[in-house]
């Protein structure tokens, strides 16, 4: 099949000095360049900053650096107030999924208001404002180079500055003896350490010379099998900043020899003894790329690994599936719909390891989903062939 051409780069428009200007529009959300822009600059007040990014008209920054950051805080806290919930229903559970669809909604606002306020970039990631940092290498960890000026938002700019302290301090990981994970920008940080332990327990097939980890991320998951004596590991990954990123932490951590990173819809060629897959835990539809790790539209590839995990296993092989039960207190699946989906699948469940979440949300009763949160349970399925 021949592939598509490249999509033309979106274009911001804008006045200034009374003349057309326009550069180049960078969004990793994919959101598109807003319509409506006005200069602004330190002698801007919150408050009309406020009315402006309410009436969707985005603010191209030629102030001061620190001066646009602290407009962005003053107006989250403009927008946090706005946004705090009026009361609770008796069971916060009864409300669901519909309060999780306005909790994303109103995530979705929040982020599109707060990315109104724009940064101008000339060539090479450099920022022209006074006291702006040198982001350059933040920038070109997550764009690559930058041969020409471009636009985009300073929410988008301290995510990615956020993700570049992340790459280079790395994660320390319990199940690998508190050796560090380096995440990449966009690659989901294996920041939720329970999830990590239940495969550094469930006890390894006897078999245990060859192991698929699919959709494997940063790569941790495989390297901990490999910490835990399993010979060979094939992990698979469709994103190319996944797969460059899982390789750089096997180098790191010395798995290079017995862990291999291949690009794969799911499953590699073969069969093995021990399949394991981590997919996202929320079946819904990602709001940006960059939710992908997150939210699995339709249960896809929770769906996609069952219906292949049989053909993938080797005799008397099992399947690791490791997901949280976080959608069912948010009512988006039933219990009973994922062991019908493991049964229609030709598998049987063998055994079933269990796990608290101990993230500070789990604990924040200020949280929109704690009453979910709070009774959420991760667990490792072992699952394999139905007898016959």
């Amino acid at each position: 099949m021949t592939a598509s051409p490249p999509a033309e780069p979106a274009t911001l428009h804008w006045i200034e000095q009374g003349q057309e200007r326009q550069a180049a529009w960078r969004s990793e959300s994919g959101s598109p360049p807003p319509r409506r822009v006005v200069v602004a600059d330190d002698t801007m007040t919150a408050d009309a900053a406020y009315r402006l990014v309410n009436e969707g008209t985005a603010l191209l920054w030629r102030g001061d650096f620190q001066n646009a950051r602290q407009l962005m805080q003053a107006l989250t806290r403009r927008l946090d107030k706005k946004s705090k919930p009026k009361g609770k229903p008796a069971d916060p559970l009864d409300a669901f999924p519909h309060a999780f669809h306005l909790h994303r909604q109103a995530r979705a606002q929040r982020a599109r208001l707060l990315g109104m306020i724009l940064l101008p970039f000339e060539a090479g990631h450099v920022l022209p404002l006074r006291r702006a940092p040198d982001v350059r290498e933040a920038c070109e960890q997550a764009h690559g180079p930058a041969t020409q000026p471009y636009v985009a938002s300073l929410r988008e700019l301290l995510g990615l500055i956020g993700a570049w302290q992340w790459r280079e301090q790395g994660v320390p990981v319990a199940a690998l003896g508190g050796a560090r994970i380096h995440p990449w920008y966009g690659v989901y940080s294996p920041v939720r350490g329970e999830y990590l332990d239940l495969v550094a327990q469930a006890p390894l097939p006897a078999d245990h010379g060859l192991a698929f980890d699919v959709g494997t991320g940063t790569g941790v998951i495989a390297a901990v099998l490999a910490r835990r004596g399993v010979a060979r590991v094939v992990a698979t990954d469709q994103d190319a900043r996944a797969l460059a990123c899982a390789r750089e932490n096997m180098a790191r951590l010395g798995c290079a020899e017995r862990v291999r990173v291949e690009q794969a819809d799911l499953f590699p060629a073969g069969r093995a003894p021990l399949v394991v897959c981590n997919p996202p835990w929320v079946p819904a539809k990602p709001g940006a790329p960059i939710e992908y790790a997150v939210y699995d539209p339709d249960s896809r590839m929770l769906r996609g690994f069952l219906d292949g995990l049989a053909a993938h296993l080797a005799p008397g092989g099992e399947g690791w599936l490791i997901v949280s039960d976080l959608a069912e207190h948010l009512r988006l699946r039933r219990r009973e719909t994922l062991l019908e989906w493991i049964a229609a699948a030709g598998l049987e469940v063998a055994g079933r390891l269990d796990a608290r979440p101990r993230h500070g949300k789990a604990q924040d009763a200020g949280d929109p989903l704690h009453a979910a949160r709070s009774r959420e349970v991760t667990s490792l399925w072992r699952l394999r062939a139905a007898s016959a």
